[in-house]
């Protein structure tokens, strides 16, 4: 991860795409919906919210790591499931779970893999997943000790794999550090793949009765 890479950001459901697709349309942004293992979805954002990469800011532009923040929160607060938003642009790497009307929680990396976040949010973001207060606790605290070997784009990648112990499987092409519309374009080529776009809210609304009648 440099200065001139361009920013990247994916949103981790944990609930099937069925369940998610209702929901995601209520964001009125352009993605697209795919399963990314046992229980869990992914929401690809095609990305023009945040163009301009780590200069985003300084033209105008929402940086990526707010505007995928509030998404995540918009997500979870009309849901039941917990909703994680990875982030990344040329000077930082970072997450944040929102999960209910509970208030989120994040945790930042420099490029260069610096840890720049509370320990306390690691403990935090265990509990709200149900992952082992032991082991996989011990594996996040990890990440947030310096180490010059591990850079931001590693640090992610140490994040995704001690979710795969609770059936997170990225679909291949998804990886931390590639720039929005590579991802897109690789979520694009996924036969499993699904686009979500705004329709209106009379199209939100069907969408969502039609999840709870399936749902039944």
């Amino acid at each position: 991860m440099n200065a001139t890479s361009p920013a990247g950001a994916l949103l981790l459901c944990r609930a099937e795409p069925e369940t998610v697709r209702p929901v995601a349309h209520l964001l009125r942004e352009r993605m697209l919906l795919a399963p990314a293992g046992d229980g869990w979805s992914v929401l690809v954002p095609e990305g023009k919210p945040w163009q301009g990469g780590a200069d985003a800011s300084a033209a105008g532009v929402e940086p990526v790591d707010r505007v995928v923040a509030g998404w995540a929160t918009a997500l979870a607060v009309g849901s039941t499931w917990p909703v994680l938003a990875l982030w990344w642009d040329g000077d930082r790497a970072g997450y944040t779970l929102a999960s209910g009307f509970r208030r989120p929680v994040g945790y930042v990396w420099l490029a260069d893999g610096t840890p720049a976040g509370e320990d306390e949010a690691m403990r935090t973001f265990a509990e709200r997943l149900g992952l082992d207060p032991v082991l996989d606790v011990q594996a996040l605290e990890e990440l947030t000790r310096p180490d010059p070997d591990v850079d931001a784009r590693i640090r992610l990648r140490g994040l995704l794999a001690v979710l795969t112990r609770i059936g997170l499987i990225l679909p291949p092409g998804l990886d931390p550090d590639t720039p929005g519309d590579r991802l897109y374009a690789a979520a694009d080529d996924r036969p499993e793949a699904e686009p979500v776009v705004w329709t209106g809210w009379r199209g939100a609304v069907k969408a969502e009765l039609d999840a709870v009648e399936s749902s039944r």
